[in-house]
């Protein structure tokens, strides 16, 4: 009985740590990716990084070695705020910013995958406007 509970134990330890090894590190998820998408030079930065045109801050250097798995397995490893920072940095990139989206999608989804899924989910949002009383 004892070694069937010792058994269990080390089964469930052994699942916890694959799944684990299966996310992307958390250690970099408190950082404000609206900031940085509201400050040019910040923005610039990490896209440099990315493209291989400047250095990188750890966490650059986390994100550039994710980013082609992030992006084949529409970001599956991702925590929700690595998902939410990502869908929000994306989306700006695409809309404000093509300029820098262009070289990134170039190199790290030059099928325009990402791409072409984030303008069919645009399609089908729906904006409701506010009623306005008279």
């Amino acid at each position: 009985m004892l070694f069937l509970i010792i058994l269990s134990c080390l089964v469930i330890v052994s699942l916890s740590a694959v799944t684990e090894k299966t996310k992307y590190t958390t250690k970099y998820d408190n950082i404000n990716v609206e900031d940085i998408v509201k400050n040019d030079r910040l923005l610039k930065n990490y896209v440099d990084c990315l493209l291989d045109r400047g250095k990188c801050t750890p966490d650059g250097v986390e994100l550039k070695k994710n980013m082609p798995d992030a992006i084949e397995t529409d970001c599956s490893k991702c925590s929700e705020k690595q998902k939410e920072g990502s869908e929000i940095m994306i989306r700006y990139l695409i809309d404000n910013k093509p300029a820098y989206w262009n070289p990134l999608q170039e190199k790290y989804d030059p099928s325009g995958s990402y791409k072409k899924r984030y303008l069919e989910a645009k399609k089908t949002e729906v904006n409701i406007e506010p009623i306005v009383k008279s």
